[in-house]
């Protein structure tokens, strides 16, 4: 058979396997919301605010659910200086953009001094943390992406679903919602 008559046959038969292939793909659709729309700025999308044992409130500005897992954008706040343990997202990114306040954001072993209007990167598989430090109230836009589980493990959190469970307990409970936690949280609040 000639190359030409044998490419000409594949790819006649590519198209004829490929055609029931993508009317079925055609056939799955996301869920995806399919008009914009807007969330006050004291409000949650959900309605209901979630908060958080190490004393952070999130507002969910896009829901997981909105986007169909692509994405989840909340902001926080915290009156108390601190944040929560090292840790590492083995599928998500994370990006903070500072709304108020003043937060020291490590990723890998670099600790950023994040002031209002800065914004800081954290990619997946890569360990990072953040501690607000200063008087008064900090305020952070948060977002991942993908959004994975993390709405549902903030949501379940908020129920108390951390409460009465031994260290070993905690981190596999994290991990279930794909992220680990690798180290303390940032100690040194004072630059």
């Amino acid at each position: 058979m000639e190359r030409k008559s044998f490419l000409k046959s594949c790819l006649a038969v590519g198209a004829i396997i490929a055609t029931p292939i993508s009317l079925v793909a055609k056939g799955i659709t996301k869920f995806r919301v399919n008009a914009g729309f807007m969330v006050d700025a004291t409000k949650s999308r959900t309605g209901k605010a979630i908060t958080l044992f190490e004393g952070d409130t999130f507002l969910t500005k896009v829901s997981t659910a909105d986007t169909d897992g692509d994405i989840y954008a909340y902001e926080s706040s915290r009156v108390k200086e601190g944040g929560p343990a090292h840790h590492v997202h083995f599928a998500q990114d994370e990006w903070w953009y500072v709304l108020q306040g003043e937060f020291l954001i490590k990723i890998g072993e670099t600790t950023y001094h994040a002031k209002v209007g800065d914004s800081v990167f954290g990619p997946r598989m890569v360990p990072h943390s953040f501690a607000k430090i200063g008087d008064g109230e900090g305020r952070l836009l948060q977002f991942f992406q993908p959004a994975g589980k993390m709405e549902e493990f903030f949501a379940k959190v908020s129920e108390g679903a951390l409460k009465n469970k031994s260290e070993a307990e905690q981190d596999k409970f994290r991990e279930d919602y794909g992220f680990k936690r690798v180290g303390p949280p940032i100690k040194n609040l004072k630059l």
